[in-house]
Order: C-alpha cells, then structure tokens, then sequence
C-alpha cells in the first residue's frame, strides 16, 4: 500500500443525473456507482474474502458498533487493524454506530455528548462520543469512516426530526476536528432531516460547509415508503457537490438502487442480498426466486443459466430446494454467493450503462426482466 495516494474522487460520465466515476484511496480504486457486501463482524457472511474481490467489490463495509463490541477496537490495532483481521486488503468503509444506537432504543440513552447505551451481548454500559466513533474507526484502520449522528426511524414527529438533524450536525463538526488531517483517507458527513425537505437541504448545506471528503444520505430506508426515499435524494442531490462522492446509506433492493443511481447515488450498502441469501431467498435478472417454495423441488434448471458465478450456474434449483429445506449451510453459502454476484452484475452493467449514454434503457429493460418472470411465475 502506498500511503502517498490521496484520497480523490474523478466523474468519468454522465447520463441525466445518474453519475459513473472512481474513487481514489491508497489501497485501491473504488468504480462508482458502487454495491459494498456488508461485513458487520470482519465477516460478509457466508463468504470467504476472496470470493467478494472476485465478484467485483472494490469496497466493503464494517460495522463500528460490533467491532467496537467484540473484539474491541483497542485489540483490533494491536492485531494490525480490520484488513489484515479479516484478509482484506482493498478499501474499508465503517459506519459510525449510529444506526446500531437507534435500533437499541430500549437500552440508550442520547444527549449532546453522544451516546450512553448497553451491549446487547453481555448488557454491559458502554459511552460513544463523536470523538470516540472517529477514534474507533481510527484503530481499526478504516479507510473511509463516517460521522457520528442521530438516526430517527421514519414516520416521526417534525420537532423529533429537527432535533435531531441539528444534533448530528453539531456531532459532524466534532468529528472534523477528532478526524483531523489522515492523509488517504476520508470524513464523509451524514445529511439527516427525515421526510422534512426544508430539514434535508439545510443538513446538506451546513454539510457542504464543512468541506468533507464525502456525503452520505442517511435515515432513509427507515420505515418510510420507496417514493418518499427517492423524493428526498431528489431533495438533497442539487445542494451536495458534484466532486464529492454521494452515499446512500442501507439501501437496498435491486429497484431502489436503480432508482437511486438515477437520481445521482454513487454509493450503496445493505444487508439484504447477505441475509436473504441466508434465508432461501435468489436475487436474479429473472426476479426473486424463492428456494424454500415447493415448485422448486423437481426443478432442474439453475437459477441463471447465462450467469458467470458457478452459484448460479451449475447447480439446480431442486439442490438448491433440498440444501435450503434442510436448514444445510452450503445453501446459504451458494444463496449468498449468487446474490452478491447479481448486486456486483447490477452495478457493473449500470456503470456501462451511464458511460455509453444509455441508463434509461438499462434500467427499463432489466426491470422488465423481473416483470416477465413473475407473470411468467405466477400464469
């Protein structure tokens, strides 16, 4: 790794607003628009590292809440930080806790100071300042970290939202200064306000004021519907820089990512094609297919005969019914391999897409490809 590479981020095209481009950091570069496999525990669930690099990811995610938990940031430096614990050596995003906090309601407790909560592991009390999230993401060597903030679920009262929105910008300007300057790598705030535009665009606006390495659009995929998702990136997108990279926080579905890259994401994560793939579950460009369904039990068609990942490929929908009705850990492992395969497939086909001009028609003709399995599915 060569510490002299700055961290950057370069727009190679255009088409409307959807955007393809590169992110620069020292450990490599991240193509945009970009999927990160979700790695909560030093772990993408049911997939061993190499596996993720050669589906495509440029990036993955870690999880500071856990990690901060078990094995504890101070042990993860003296183990040489989070890619050599987990043999990855390309770039690492970590989340700040936040939203791990927010889901912990029953067991936190906010002020301005950050964040009194209880392990849900072993109950024990631990404290989460803006400084003690940077810190952490610190120790364990990620390579882009996010702010702390307060993450409200959706729906909520306008004064929950406001309140909140305006503490996280506070905690924002803290963590610039405990982050400092760390040559290669980045502070990305986190732009809240709910389902209130007028909350939206002055999060945005102090954000860009603080002239951070990136943007994340946070507290969606809450609760609330997918038009009001998509209304508020809308909302947000003209009053972030088109020189910074723009993440959208948790999301998620096939459909929301298109609908999201339309509208000038650059970056994504979610858990789902991990856990769905741990529950029966195939995303496809045929559309979901449920293993766990009977109608598969004789089925000896794969799940995508055109697919370049084996998972996919060379096994038939009827294995696939057997390992995942007998609760067999193969099914998990093959079900998650597909799925990160078709999020990896997704986001390389909509960088092409963007760059020869022709997102509309990607979009259209791989959303109709899910139509016509499910008609075909359900006639």
């Amino acid at each position: 790794m060569t510490e002299t590479v700055p961290f950057g981020f370069t727009l190679h095209g255009q088409d409307g607003t959807a955007r393809t481009g590169e992110i620069a950091t020292p450990r490599g570069n991240i193509r945009t628009p970009a999927f990160m496999p979700v790695g909560t525990a030093a772990t993408v669930k049911a997939m061993y590292p190499g596996q993720v690099r050669e589906l495509g990811a440029d990036v993955v995610l870690g999880n500071t809440y856990h990690l901060m938990l078990r094995p504890g940031p101070e042990r993860m430096a003296r183990l040489g930080g989070l890619h050599t614990f987990m043999n990855w050596d390309r770039p690492i995003l970590t989340d700040s806790g936040g939203f791990q906090v927010m889901s912990l309601s029953a067991l936190r407790k906010i002020d301005e100071q950050g964040v009194t909560f209880r392990s849900h592991i072993d109950g024990t009390a631990h404290h989460m300042s803006p400084e003690r999230s940077i810190e952490i993401q610190g120790l364990l060597g990620s390579d882009i970290q996010m702010q702390l903030d307060e993450c409200v679920r959706l729906p909520a009262e306008h004064k929950a939202i406001e309140k909140a929105m305006h503490l996280s910008l506070r905690w924002a300007e803290r963590c610039r200064v405990a982050f400092g300057e760390q040559p290669g790598k980045a502070l990305f705030g986190i732009v809240q306000g709910g389902d209130v535009p007028a909350l939206r665009i002055e999060s945005a606006r102090a954000l860009t004021d603080l002239d951070l390495k990136g943007y994340a659009v946070g507290g969606l995929a809450v609760g609330e519907p997918q038009a009001v998702m998509f209304a508020m990136i809308e909302t947000v997108e003209p009053h972030l820089p088109q020189a910074k990279p723009r993440y959208l926080m948790g999301v998620g579905t096939p459909d929301d990512i298109l609908g999201a890259v339309a509208r000038g994401v650059d970056m994504f994560d979610c858990v789902m094609p991990t856990r769905a793939g741990r529950h029966g579950l195939a995303y496809t460009r045929n559309g979901r297919v449920n293993l766990r369904n009977a109608r598969h039990a004789e089925d000896t068609a794969p799940l995508d005969e055109t697919s370049t990942c084996p998972a996919a490929r060379d096994y038939s929908r009827a294995y696939l019914h057997h390992l995942v009705r007998s609760n067999e850990i193969l099914g998990m492992m093959l079900l998650t391999w597909n799925n990160l395969a078709y999020y990896q497939d997704l986001m390389a086909g909509a960088r092409a897409a963007i760059r020869e001009g022709r997102f509309a028609d990607y979009c259209a003709s791989t959303r109709e490809g899910w139509v016509r399995a499910e008609r075909a599915a359900a006639g």
